[in-house]
């Protein structure tokens, strides 16, 4: 299939998809607009930092690690998919440093169980969600684009690029298709708080209960922030079109740290200043990417704005906060 910007057309419930760490931030939004596109959807995660409550009732789940290669066969033997997004992965750059095999276990490994299994059940594509964040590594140019040098500075976008490249293995040498989607900083409801790699989350949980905001080195780190309804549209989008190629997922704006404290301090109508931290080992200092290539071949491009996303972002963690009080 070539490239196209022709937008996919709902399925019938015959369309077999499965979506591994479907109960995850991204993963459970991307498992929503499938089920409302009408696929047939079963999601694997082993609720490590997922959440069993972010599942749509109407996706069939499995707990399962992507590692376990005996359950996740007789989940492929059962569901028998037609097409598989592979969203399963550690994704924190700190945690990388500090314990890269790890990363290198699920984040390669894993993926290597997921593209084996494609390959034994019959799958016909893959969509595979790489870092357009993490895997440049420091830019050369702004705004990035696809044909950057892939130069990763932490363990966790080694980790993610290393599997593009068997992407291109499996495609070429057993006819499995894919596409790869390289995100920005994705953020939005459902992101977990309590982790280190969303700054939305973090900063709107502690501006919320009225707890210290830690800004990590200058603040002046400038990233591509990019909502997680739009990251779910580039998936969907992906489904049928773009086979064999690699996208940035982004908006091509940068966003500093301390104007996202700023933002969604307006927001909270928080009072305190921000604490000063330590810059984190292997981040970059500036990235935002060029989603030129989504807009031309899959038709998609970012739809909310960083005002948009936040004050949404905000509203969901104000309503889960009720919802704990009440509970």
């Amino acid at each position: 299939m070539s490239p196209s910007s022709s937008q996919p057309t709902s399925s019938n419930p015959s369309t077999r998809i499965l979506v591994t760490g479907g109960a995850g931030f991204i993963g459970s939004h991307i498992v929503d607009k499938l089920v409302a596109h009408n696929y047939s959807v079963a999601v694997v995660d082993n609720l490590s930092t997922g959440d069993r409550d972010f599942v749509n009732p109407a996706a069939r789940f499995y707990k399962t690690s992507i590692l376990d290669e005996g359950g996740l066969r007789r989940i492929f033997e059962a569901e028998r998919p037609d097409f598989v997004y592979h969203q399963a992965a550690r994704v924190s750059v700190r945690e990388s440093m500090q314990n890269p095999v790890l990363y290198a276990e699920t984040n390669v490994v894993g993926s290597l169980v997921v593209l084996d299994m494609c390959r034994e059940y019959g799958v016909k594509k893959i969509i595979y969600a790489s870092t357009g964040g993490a895997v440049y590594g420091e830019p050369q140019y702004l705004p990035v684009d696809e044909e950057h040098p892939v130069n990763p500075l932490d363990p966790y976008g080694a980790s993610k690029h290393h599997v593009e490249h068997y992407l291109y293995l499996y495609r070429a040498n057993y006819g499995l298709e894919y596409t790869v989607l390289r995100y920005a900083n994705v953020y939005g409801p459902r992101q977990d708080p309590a982790g280190e790699a969303g700054v939305v989350a973090i900063f709107s949980e502690r501006m919320l209960t009225g707890e210290p905001v830690t800004i990590n080195g200058t603040g002046e780190q400038e990233r591509d922030f990019v909502f997680v309804e739009d990251v779910a549209e580039a998936n969907w989008r992906a489904l049928s079109g773009g086979d064999g190629r690699i996208y940035n997922v982004g908006t091509g704006i940068g966003s500093s740290v301390n104007s996202v404290f700023a933002t969604l301090r307006g927001i909270t109508a928080y009072r305190r200043e921000p604490v000063c931290g330590p810059a984190k080992a292997g981040e970059v200092l500036k990235i935002r990417l060029d989603v030129d290539k989504a807009h031309r071949e899959l038709g998609w491009q970012p739809t909310v704005t960083m005002a948009q996303g936040l004050g949404r972002t905000v509203e969901w963690f104000r309503r889960e906060f009720a919802e704990r009080q009440l509970a």
